[in-house]
């Protein structure tokens, strides 16, 4: 599975949220209630750049394409968080959280939310 540019997670983030199969007039809708608008040929292209990737299955029924997702959302943020960590942070969870501390990005509602994960991960095993 490869890293997706900006532009095509978006509108993987849009199918994601549809939890089923989803149209190009559906993405569009999507894109337009977030302020964004792109033309018909865009989507479709980016539709068809996700299918090649091996992130969408599509399938015609009459006029229309209809795309579901071959990966889950959850899927791919824990490849990509796995080969962030890796490449950013020379796979150091320790160097990431300190990055984001550091740089004032986690407060202690932040902090709180993650020791009780931590904490309940820890009971589970």
């Amino acid at each position: 599975m490869n890293e997706l540019p900006n532009s095509e997670l978006e509108i993987m983030m849009i199918i994601w949220s549809y939890r089923d199969t989803v149209t190009r007039s559906e993405v569009e809708e999507k894109l337009i209630k977030k302020g964004r608008r792109l033309d018909e040929t865009s989507i479709l292209t980016y539709l068809s750049r996700l299918q090649k990737r091996g992130f969408l299955k599509v399938e015609k029924k009459g006029k229309k394409n209809f795309y579901t997702p071959l990966i889950t959302e959850e899927e791919y943020m824990q490849k990509e968080s796995k080969r962030i960590l890796k490449q950013m942070f020379h796979s150091s969870l320790k160097n990431f959280v300190c990055a984001l501390y550091d740089g004032k990005e986690v407060d202690e509602k932040d902090k709180e939310e993650l020791l009780r994960y931590i904490d309940y991960k820890r009971k589970k095993e």
